[in-house]
């Protein structure tokens, strides 16, 4: 007779937990301790409650190759993120069939090919210059603030058009933040609920909607053709030959600036400070500088990437300091794992946060230690996935070469002209805000170098 099948284990609970409320108190509390809780219990599978949601939570590397592998209509992630669609608008993203979303992600490619980043280099470069320029001498500015500044400017020049980055001063910086203030706890479990972040969000978007809908009838007015993204939504066509709305190139433009440019200014931030405290590495950062400029008098794609320690540096932040805690997809067909079944309608997710500081996969989890990558360690080698902090699977981040370069980009201009220093202690994370940067105050101080700048 054969053997019956053995039935399915069940999946591991967190202890605790409120009556009604599950963990959420001890999620909103500290929730990456939580989740460190989660795998101290249980290892790779964990079940655990937020309030009526029931999650389950996959740690590890070959965790998350069945998380990430697992195909759209059995893990979704478009049923999760319906938060993002009074930010996005409708008819784009996750409001729309996996295959359309597809189509749309689609027409980033041209944008993110080495044509384009050469150009995107030297507007990096031009932006973090006129932004070093605007410091003077010498003084203290708040971190956080300043990145995201620098990265909204980079951002939107780059990917809207040098028309939308005119007017980042003069109203898109301010409706911009507003609708980043849309994105938070309360707005994943009720987005539509008429709270004033969300009222602040709604009207954003009309006004950052009326600002590239200007834009784009201007250039279809007068023919104008310009070398960005927004020109090459214009012009794109679906397979089935139809061209976009000015609706759907407007919600793709907003799609793509989200995508990248608040986890860039968290990223930005969380690389500058961990340097900053961390002298042998700024060392090595500014040596590997000088050897990969100092021929060319300019900044350039060919000689940010001849920088191989700065891009640890932003990858071990990466690691340290994941801009995204959790990454959820909504399990739409039962998910089998390592004996357990994933039943229709939990949330499954995966926490950056708590897989990057695994002792068996990091030596020294909690240290910041770019060299950990660098041959012959290059502990993020281990596994496709054992660094997701831009996720991995169909939904890994499309852009994250642009991030990264833009990383490397603001680092080598401000390195070259300043010396910085921390003007109060090292921040603990905000947990508070969906995309995890430094609590305030995060305060630096800068006195410019004495030495001769690398570019002329």
């Amino acid at each position: 007779m054969p053997e019956l099948p053995p039935s399915d284990k069940p999946i591991p609970a967190l202890s605790g937990g409120w009556p009604l409320l599950g963990h959420l108190p001890e999620f909103y509390k500290d929730p990456v301790g939580m989740l460190h809780r989660c795998w101290s219990e249980h290892g790779e599978l964990v079940r655990f409650r937020l309030g009526t949601r029931d999650f389950v939570l996959f740690t590890g590397p070959e965790a998350h190759d069945a998380y990430f592998r697992a195909p759209e209509d059995q893990l979704d992630a478009r049923a999760v993120y319906q938060f993002t669609v009074p930010i996005f608008g409708r008819g784009v993203a996750y409001d729309v069939a996996p295959e359309i979303m597809a189509e749309q992600l689609g027409f980033l490619f041209p944008a993110l090919r080495d044509a384009s980043m050469r150009r995107y280099a030297r507007i990096m470069y031009e932006e973090a210059s006129q932004f070093a320029d605007s410091l003077g001498d010498e003084g203290t500015i708040d971190l956080p603030v300043r990145m995201n500044e620098l990265t909204v400017n980079i951002a939107s020049r780059c990917l809207l058009g040098e028309e939308v980055r005119n007017q980042v001063d003069s109203g898109f910086a301010q409706a911009y933040h507003d609708l980043e203030e849309g994105i938070n706890l309360i707005g994943f479990f009720l987005p539509k609920l008429p709270i004033p972040a969300h009222r602040r969000r709604d009207r954003a978007r009309r006004r950052v909607a009326g600002i590239l809908a200007r834009v784009i009838e201007s250039r279809r007015r007068s023919g104008a053709e310009a070398e960005d993204f927004m020109q090459a939504l214009m012009q794109a066509r679906y397979k089935d030959g139809r061209a976009l709305s000015d609706g759907e190139v407007t919600g793709i433009l907003l799609t793509a600036l989200f995508a990248g440019q608040h986890t860039s200014a968290v990223l930005a931030t969380w690389t500058g400070l961990e340097m900053f405290r961390d002298p042998a590495c700024l060392e090595r950062v500014r040596g590997e500088m000088r050897e990969a400029c100092q021929n060319d008098g300019a900044m350039s794609l060919a000689s940010l990437k001849r920088q191989p320690a700065l891009e640890r540096c932003v990858r071990e932040c990466e690691r340290l300091h994941p801009p995204l805690i959790l990454l959820i997809r909504k399990v739409l067909k039962p998910l089998r794992y390592a004996g357990h079944n994933v039943p229709e309608g939990t949330l499954a997710v995966v926490s950056p946060a708590l897989s990057h500081r695994l002792p068996h996969l990091f030596a020294g989890p909690h240290q910041f230690d770019p060299e950990r990558f660098a041959p012959p360690r290059s502990e993020a080698k281990q596994h496709l996935y054992t660094l997701i902090g831009f996720g991995g699977g169909k939904h890994r981040c499309m852009g994250e070469k642009f991030a990264v370069l833009q990383l490397k980009a603001i680092w080598t201009v401000l390195l070259d002209r300043f010396d910085f220093d921390l003007a109060s202690e090292f921040p603990m994370p905000n947990f508070g805000s969906w995309v995890t940067g430094p609590k305030p105050p995060c305060q630096v101080r800068y006195r410019r170098r004495k030495q001769a700048s690398l570019f002329t």
